[in-house]
């Protein structure tokens, strides 16, 4: 049994391997290639979409690829063969670009499809490993990546072949994105549901509608019973009541926690007729709007805190962000 496992063990990494030294061979064999540049150019240069297309597994493989080119900056859909055929050639535009990817570049289905989009003038990309196909023919640009031995001990499931396709995909893609000046933000903006995406969201975006038409907010010349009152006026949705100076500028902070205490604590009857600014928290911790959300989760972590105002570029209060947007915001991924 022991001998059985290794022997499988050993298939398994010869497998991962011969894929990945495919890669590398292809890499070599395409480094002087004029035509993935030329590819790269017309996926850069397209006004309509990037069309992925391919039958089997290669279609398969041409959907993932359609995905990484849309969330790198490239609008692009999937089109099958055969449904084109019937009907969904009603997608495919004059300024679209056509990526067609088959291993054989003989597929009846892909053939039929390139000889249609080549008579309509719409430009073509092949991806095959076979440079005298009939795709190759047809297309406008050919990235072929020669002949290659599948990983399949008959030699026959498309292994290899869709491991060096989805390669090839994905250099394109991310050329294009680079050749885009596509940023960590440019790309978030595509992922808010993601891990990147919750990484570059602002503050003023997870703020939960808390706007200065509902803060709580007070001057800081009164006594903590008259901010109290003052605070009140607003459609109170915080948990802390945000002080001002006579500029309109952040001055303090006293959370809803504060003042339980303070009223427990205190030996004093008339606290409430104190200045507010003898017991509000001075200099609060804080956040500018254009910061993102994650340097405010930093705040709630590292003080332990559960309320973070939110001030303008001039220093006024225009929001509050508390720890349960955050969470909230982490839990989009569910």
């Amino acid at each position: 049994m022991a001998e059985e496992k290794n022997t499988n063990t050993n298939f398994f990494c010869d497998v991962l391997k011969t894929e990945g030294n495919a890669v590398l061979m292809v890499a070599d064999r395409l480094r002087e290639n004029d035509a993935v540049s030329e590819a790269a150019c017309a996926l850069y240069e397209c006004r309509g979409n990037v069309v992925l297309t391919g039958i089997g597994k290669a279609g398969i493989v041409a959907t993932k690829i359609s995905a990484t080119l849309a969330s790198t900056g490239t609008p692009s859909i999937f089109l099958h063969p055969v449904e084109a055929l019937h009907g969904d050639l009603g997608r495919l535009q004059s300024d679209d670009v056509v990526i067609a990817l088959s291993n054989s570049g003989s597929s009846e289905e892909i053939v039929r499809l390139a000889e249609y989009i080549s008579s309509r003038g719409v430009l073509l990309v092949a991806v095959t490993g076979n440079p005298e196909s009939q795709l190759a023919d047809f297309a406008d640009h050919v990235v072929c990546y020669g002949g290659i031995e599948e990983a399949c001990p008959h030699g026959l499931a498309p292994t290899v072949s869709t491991t060096v396709m989805l390669a090839i995909g994905d250099a394109l893609a991310l050329m294009v994105m680079k050749m885009r000046d596509f940023s960590p933000q440019d790309y978030a903006a595509f992922h808010p549901g993601g891990a990147l995406g919750r990484k570059f969201l602002k503050v003023e975006e997870v703020m939960a509608f808390r706007k200065i038409t509902n803060l709580s907010t007070a001057a800081d010349s009164l006594t903590l019973g008259e901010a109290l009152v003052e605070a009140e006026k607003s459609d109170r949705r915080s948990g802390a009541m945000l002080l001002v100076d006579r500029d309109g500028k952040l001055s303090g902070i006293i959370t809803d926690a504060d003042l339980r205490r303070m009223l427990v604590n205190s030996g004093e009857i008339d606290v409430l007729r104190k200045p507010v600014s003898e017991v509000m928290t001075t200099e609060p911790k804080h956040v500018t709007l254009g910061q993102y959300a994650s340097e405010a989760e930093a705040f709630f972590n590292r003080y332990r805190i559960d309320e973070l105002p939110v001030v303008d570029t001039d220093g006024r209060p225009v929001g509050v962000i508390d720890v349960q947007d955050i969470l909230g915001v982490n839990t989009l991924d569910g």
